[in-house]
């Protein structure tokens, strides 16, 4: 009989350090989705004057039904308001949210396009990193930028 043969593998982390890294994952992964619900209202309001949950989630490629559920978080967490047969709009809270996602936004594609990375791709890539990068890398990104640009 031959004897098995198999690649060792890493040691695992600890069961506490690894159930805490996967759980600050799942709760960068929601807080992803709430920032980008909150840019989206506040472009549609912008350039439409309301969001309508029709077109977030048309926009975001999402059912009617989950755009409503999330709209319902961001209503119990203070972000947005709605008026019957209106759209929803922005609280002061939501409002300030989404300018810290599109300024965030703006410097992820400034960094990617000037390591190369055509803008089309990098406006793609940002929508992921942006929510993942953390305050010191945008700090050092936005170093990055300024040194290039003197």
């Amino acid at each position: 009989m031959a004897a098995e043969t198999h690649k060792p593998t890493p040691d695992l982390p600890a069961v506490a350090a690894q159930a805490r890294r996967f759980g600050k994952a799942r709760s960068a992964q929601s807080h992803a989705l709430m920032e980008d619900y909150a840019e989206l209202i506040s472009d549609l309001i912008g350039a439409e004057g309301e969001a309508r949950a029709t077109d977030i989630a048309r926009r975001l490629g999402v059912s009617h039904a989950t755009a409503i559920k999330h709209l319902a978080r961001m209503k119990r967490e203070g972000l947005v308001t709605s008026k019957p047969y209106r759209g929803v709009f922005l609280t002061a809270e939501g409002e300030a949210l989404a300018e810290r996602v599109r300024r965030r936004h703006r410097l992820v594609v400034d960094l990617l396009v000037a390591v190369g990375v055509p803008r089309e791709n990098a406006e793609s890539d940002a929508e992921g990193i942006e929510h993942h990068v953390s305050d010191q890398a945008l700090r050092a990104f936005a170093r990055f930028l300024a040194d290039r640009t003197g």
